[in-house]
């Protein structure tokens, strides 16, 4: 079973800085997308990052110069440091990893979620 485990979500003051993991546990193919995702009170989930396994990336324009993912393959654990936090980027933030197993299966599995709160 493939097992997702976020980290490093707290309260932060505006302009601040914080990093979150996500390490992924079980089998997964080499060939895989991780991601971040949040979602706000009242909001829907939302695209933040996603990175491929060959390092291809995308961000919502919300935080574009501003977020960074990245992904460790050997330790298959997806990073993404957050710089300059805005009040709006408060929510909880969520990893996944999609991928097709060797059956043709699709599988997308998600982490419990990290607060993050940006607040002064």
């Amino acid at each position: 079973q493939v097992q997702l485990v976020e980290s490093g979500g707290g309260l932060v003051q505006p302009g601040g800085s914080l990093k979150l993991s996500c390490v992924a546990s079980g089998s997964i193919v080499r060939d895989n997308a991780m991601g971040w995702y949040r979602q706000a009170p009242g909001k829907e989930r939302e695209l933040v990052a996603v990175i491929t396994s060959g390092g291809s990336t995308n961000y919502a324009d919300s935080v574009k110069g501003r977020f960074t993912i990245s992904r460790d393959n050997g330790k298959n654990t997806v990073y993404l440091q957050m710089n300059s936090l805005k009040p709006e980027d408060t929510a909880v933030y969520y990893c996944k990893v999609a991928y097709i197993d060797y059956s043709g299966r699709y599988l997308e599995v998600w982490g419990q979620g990290t607060l993050v709160t940006v607040s002064s």
